[in-house]
């Protein structure tokens, strides 16, 4: 399906500006992976290469995850996503740097859980219900998007008998990245999930969900650890991730290796 936006602005190309903080983020990831590839797994090169591999790995999809959502909405027509930075990958830009990119690290550090991170202030009254949906959309596929094409490049090219630590620590950063779909898509309050079938809520259902909007991480933390639910979930996430074809081990070893004081 396509859908028509406005052409009375500039093309995305002079509008998106990858900011230096986000520049640099891509800097350490890389140069996480650098020091993994050829470090003994049981090194403590390995363990901080991972760590910076993963962690910084993470933030760059929330960045884009969070871009997603900005860039669709300005195509869309609401020009304020441009004004804030959102168009700029910078990570300070999306909400609370405390609530959407340290709390997620440390739901990594504890549970090895991609939680979700960063949002974007969209004026979604401006659009049609289609376009909303689409705007909600497009952050999970972004997560997902990210899964398939680390899998596909470590199933293509991992060996574990070569460069182990970069190839585990690669798989666990390509789990997080299917946590994260899995849990944005849940249609809790708050979340894109909801976002998306938001548009075929009565009005009178929408205002009363609206009072739960800002404890909907709150409802999720307490599903995904002190209810039964978690097991289905993680039965969800480790079935896509077989589907890849990567051993499971794999994303298991990268987990301890970034989790490294556990």
């Amino acid at each position: 399906m396509t859908y028509s936006f406005p052409s009375d602005r500039r093309s995305g190309h002079s509008a998106v500006r990858p900011s230096p903080v986000f520049l640099l983020i891509v800097l350490v990831a890389v140069g996480g992976g650098a020091l993994t590839w050829d470090a003994d797994i049981d090194s403590v090169r390995a363990k901080v290469g991972v760590f910076l591999l993963v962690v910084f790995g993470w933030i760059i999809s929330l960045c884009l995850h969070e871009f997603s959502h900005a860039y669709v909405a300005w195509r869309a027509g609401d020009h304020e996503v441009e004004v804030r930075g959102y168009l700029t990958l910078n990570p300070l830009k999306y909400s609370h740097p405390v609530l959407s990119i340290a709390l997620p690290l440390v739901f990594i550090a504890l549970g090895g859980i991609g939680l979700p991170g960063g949002a974007v202030y969209v004026d979604t009254t401006r659009f049609k219900s289609s376009v909303q949906r689409l705007v909600s959309a497009v952050g999970p596929a972004s997560n997902l998007l990210c899964a398939v094409v680390l899998l596909i490049v470590i199933r293509a090219f991992g060996n574990v008998q070569e460069h182990a630590a970069f190839w585990c620590g690669l798989s666990f950063l390509a789990f997080l990245q299917i946590t994260a779909f899995l849990l944005n898509a849940l249609p809790v309050p708050g979340l894109d999930g909801y976002g998306v079938i938001e548009p075929s809520l009565s009005y009178q259902t929408r205002r009363s969900l609206d009072q739960i909007k800002p404890y909907g991480m709150l409802i999720l933390f307490a599903v995904i650890f002190f209810t039964p639910l978690s097991q289905v979930f993680f039965n969800a996430v480790y079935a896509l991730f077989e589907l890849s074809g990567v051993p499971e081990v794999w994303a298991a070893y990268g987990s301890q290796l970034t989790r490294f004081w556990s």
